[in-house]
């Protein structure tokens, strides 16, 4: 991918822009640091207001879940159905709230 090189003051530094959408791709939850994130994430779009306490609340909750689940993959990987299924709940929640995010947005 190209970018556009543009000096950074007068350091003579250069600094490459790298053309995009803007905005998030849709990242997999496969690994306790992706279901992290969304935590993360969550936690920062409740106190910028962007999703009421209830949603945070729930998406903390599933992700409590989701780390003890991962905690028993190591010991039982007979778990594992049951964590990809919960990994795939989270992923439409997050969506879901994206989505309705996106839209509150625009209003």
């Amino acid at each position: 991918m190209k970018g556009i090189q543009v000096n950074a003051h007068s350091s003579g530094k250069q600094l490459r822009i790298i053309p995009g959408a803007g905005g998030r791709s849709e990242e997999r939850l496969t690994n306790r640091q992706a279901v992290i994130r969304v935590l993360v994430g969550a936690g920062a779009d409740l106190l910028l207001r962007r999703i009421s306490p209830q949603r945070a609340g729930e998406i903390q909750r599933r992700v409590d879940q989701i780390l003890v689940l991962f905690d028993r993959v190591d010991e039982s990987p007979k778990v594992m159905p049951l964590l990809q299924k919960r990994l795939d709940e989270l992923e439409a929640l997050t969506r879901e709230t994206a989505s309705s995010r996106r839209s509150s947005s625009l209003r």
